[in-house]
């Protein structure tokens, strides 16, 4: 029987499961959450989705798995030692041969007065923060208070704050202790980090408490600080720390730390030899941790010992690497440095705004932790060394980049076999030498096959550093027939003239081509001229969308998405859209894109539809297209109270400008009037936010299914320098990125500090080649459905059948849903017989 179903409980039955090969155990799980195990280490990520799918653990519904019995929202009340069961809420009894306690940690809430007011909330669950941003649009909407409060200045209280920024609200930060994050920090590394937080605009209180939490008149609260002052806010949240979940030990009659948690011995066993904790609830010897890491080890160990093992838990690795508010923060090892006469080698760096510490043995050899804030890129070499002898001079391996730092001192393949690469699985470099060994010749296989980087991700870049140093040469072949990568093709194809993919392959591939690198070299040579990609023998490397103009949808009918610049339209392209879709029975649809989609045309439907549309005045919105989707805007400056610069009239000027534009993947991008981001520019590729004083730019946001938020890249632009950065900027993703490839997983390769190099401080020389390149695009632009209708040619791709070029597909059928006109999900059109149509 398992207690709860958090990362930790799920871990453990997946571990048991594997391990028990033999079937002898059967497992319940009982989960007090509506949710199946899901990440909460990344719970601010569903701030920037709010897709709860995208949060849930692998396998977490063990389907196929007749061994195990998941049984959601089903919170135990109580258990009976004597009688070996556990007792629901709903009444139920269930009975154990073994139980394990896995019921985490609740938020903490300090006994202030007034937490207990409608306004105040604890950032714990999915259901919190649903809690929360409605209490936020309500505070934004409200008008008069757009302010949050966040009590506690540890590492949930960063995230909070980071949610409240999102949602629209002005954050303010209250902690007692004299420094952020006091718990992982040391007190330079934490004021360096206030600095760092309050330059975005975040307002921290440090070395105040919390005195009193007042309702006032105006659908708000007022919070009095220790110091005498008050904050003014629409929310208050709680993030004060959490606590061990351990009443149904108490209840049970089982051993209490002093501090709290259900007390065990190593093997992670009570004082009854049938019942386990593990995870926040277990105070291991005493101890509790509240990391995800630890709680792994101590499901590994239960695992163990059901199936008689001998396993116990040792020391526990406490080493933490974050970026909060787009803050690079991280520390391992003794980084507080209690050891008994230990040396310290610190490296701050004031203007650069970076801080590295390295706590040393008391002979300056080997590593015992360290602290860094700001710039936490050699966190994966020395975390691994901890407790190892150093290999050469301590300050060498924190001095800043370009002098010596990190990563030109030592490397992965100097660690020893037994250096935890990853702490979160406790897969160390001998477990990964071992995989590769045995046939892992890439990072998904190491992955898979070690769980190494599937947790928190920080150890992902060692992976590949491990591979190269083991020997193992990873390929950037794009396909079998091209050995050079996407960036490689695009340099030829830009120094040559070589203008189409069957003379590139006869010269630099070999073969015939395939579904990768025909669409591939497509985009290429659409990103590098202005000729129609319907032309000639560019026609044929499309894919199903580029080759119709159109998104093809599940019936197999397409959509038509005129272009709709920063969501702003005029009355007659709304009445010509909405006449066109009755005539043509197309179902209607504003997307979060701040566009008008028609759905349900078919082929020969389409070039109708856009001669209207073209006539009408409106152009191709390129839905279809790995290029420029939507630039979304705001209403800013003109009709909104907060706005500080015209956000529309910016976005429909980048819109127009980028329009076309063909690139790796697809791109969005949005321009918010104010700090309250109702135009969610942080979660775009491109995102604008306006500021008093111009523009802030964040790149590498994007959405999908690897959410990522934007990071800043400039502040305080005026509008020539901003479209200049983004034009570089959009050049250099184009030219260097993989095929398929968005901004976010670009820009964290590349390096953001790179790319600012690059875009802002023209390091490689090019940002002049980039502005000559986007000037071509933008001269040469013109809207692609015009150019089909313009040449009979192309008009005739687009029929049902050749012999029957006016009957639309009858195989296409629709159906009322709500009101609603919608496809019925037949699959693909299938083609009438011949005799049918003569």
């Amino acid at each position: 029987m398992v207690v709860g179903h958090g990362m930790v409980g799920h871990r453990f039955v997946e571990a048991l499961r594997a391990r028990d090969e033999a079937g002898a155990w059967q497992i319940t799980v009982l989960a007090e959450e509506s949710e199946a195990a899901y990440d909460r280490v990344g719970l601010t990520g569903y701030t920037e989705h709010w897709n709860r799918t995208l949060l849930a653990l692998a396998g977490n519904d063990y389907r196929g798995d007749d061994l195990v019995d998941l049984r959601l929202n089903q919170r135990v009340t109580s258990i009976d030692r004597d009688a070996r069961t556990v007792r629901t809420e709903d009444g139920t009894t269930v009975g154990y041969d073994a139980l394990v306690l896995a019921t985490g940690s609740y938020a903490f809430v300090p006994p202030v007065p007034g937490h207990e007011l409608p306004a105040c909330h604890v950032y714990r669950t999915l259901d919190d923060l649903d809690a929360i941003r409605a209490d936020a649009q309500r505070s934004v909407a409200a008008g008069h208070t757009p302010v949050g409060v966040v009590i506690g200045g540890g590492l949930l209280g960063l995230e909070a704050a980071n949610a409240l920024r999102q949602f629209g609200l002005a954050p303010h930060i209250v902690e007692r202790s004299p420094w952020l994050m006091n718990q992982q920090l040391d007190e330079a590394g934490g004021h360096l980090l206030g600095r760092m937080v309050t330059d975005l605009g975040i307002d921290v209180h440090v070395g105040v408490g919390t005195d009193a939490i007042e309702a006032t008149d105006r659908d708000s609260v007022t919070v009095r600080l220790s110091d005498g002052s008050a904050i003014e806010a629409g929310l208050v949240i709680f993030a004060a720390g959490v606590r061990p979940r351990d009443e149904l030990g108490r209840a049970a009659g089982l051993d209490i730390a002093e501090r709290g948690g259900v007390l065990t011995d190593s093997s992670c066993t009570t004082g009854d030899p049938r019942v386990y904790a593990i995870g926040e609830v277990a105070a291991i010897d005493g101890r509790c941790y509240g990391l995800v890491g630890p709680g792994y080890t101590s499901a590994e160990v239960v695992a163990d010992r059901l199936l008689g093992g001998a396993a116990e838990f040792g020391a526990a690795d406490l080493s933490t690497k974050l970026k909060l508010l787009g803050v690079d923060v991280a520390s391992f090892g003794d980084a507080m440095g209690r050891t008994p006469d230990c040396l310290e080698v610190v490296v701050n760096d004031a203007v650069n705004q970076t801080y590295a510490k390295l706590v040393l043995s008391d002979d300056a050899k080997t590593l015992l932790g360290g602290v860094l804030v700001g710039d936490a890129s050699a966190y994966g070499v020395l975390r691994p060394m901890v407790g190892e002898q150093l290999p050469g001079d301590p300050m060498a391996l924190i001095a800043p980049a370009g002098a010596g730092g990190a990563d030109s001192a030592l490397g992965v393949g100097a660690l020893p076999a037994a250096a935890q690469i990853c702490s979160c699985n406790n897969v160390t470099k001998g477990d990964l030498t071992g995989a590769i060994a045995g046939g892992c010749c890439d990072v998904a296989g190491l992955k898979a096959c070690t769980k190494a980087g599937t947790s928190c991700g920080s150890c992902v870049p060692l992976l590949k550093q491990l591979l190269e140093a083991e020997g193992v040469e990873q390929s950037k072949a794009l396909c079998e027939h091209f050995a050079q990568s996407r960036a490689e093709l695009f340099e030829i194809i830009s120094a040559t003239e070589i203008r189409t993919f069957s003379g590139l392959l006869e010269k630099f591939g070999t073969g015939k081509g395939c579904d990768i690198c025909k669409p591939t070299v497509a985009s290429i040579l659409a990103s590098t001229s202005s000729d129609h990609i319907l032309d000639g023998e560019q026609a044929a490397l499309q894919d199903s969308n580029d080759h119709f103009l159109a998104n093809i949808q599940r019936n197999g009918s397409y959509s038509v998405v005129p272009r709709v610049p920063g969501g702003d339209i005029k009355p007659e392209h709304l009445i010509l859209i909405g006449e066109i879709a009755k005539d043509f029975g197309l179902y209607t649809k504003i997307t979060g894109g701040q566009r008008i989609d028609m759905f349900g045309a078919t082929v020969d439907q389409l070039p109708e539809i856009w001669r209207r549309l073209v006539e009408g005045g409106m152009e191709s919105g390129q839905a279809y297209g790995k290029s420029l989707r939507t630039v979304k805007s705001c209403v800013g400056s003109d009709w909104c109270r907060y706005g500080q610069q015209d956000s529309v009239q910016m976005a429909i000027n980048l819109e127009l400008r980028y329009r076309g534009l063909r690139a790796p993947h697809k791109i969005k991008m949005g321009v918010s009037g104010c700090a309250r981001e109702c135009a969610e520019a942080r979660g775009k590729d491109v995102g604008v936010i306006a500021t008093e004083h111009g523009w802030n730019l964040y790149v590498g946001g994007n959405g999908g299914m690897t959410p990522a938020h934007a990071q800043l890249l400039a502040g305080d632009l005026d509008d020539d320098t901003l479209i200049r950065y983004i034009d570089r900027f959009l050049m250099f993703y184009i030219r260097t990125a993989d095929r398929l490839q968005r901004t976010a997983p670009w820009v964290e390769q590349v390096g953001l500090d790179h790319v600012r190099e690059v875009v802002c401080d023209d390091s490689l020389g090019l940002a002049g080649e980039f502005e000559a390149a986007m000037a071509r695009h933008v001269d040469g632009y013109a809207c692609e459905w015009k150019g089909v209708l313009e040449d009979p040619d192309k008009l005739s791709r687009f029929v049902s059948f050749v012999n029957a070029p006016d009957v639309s597909d009858p195989t296409i059928t629709f159906t009322e849903n709500a009101g609603r006109k919608v496809p019925v999900p037949i699959g693909m059109p299938t083609v009438r017989p011949l005799q049918e149509t003569q």
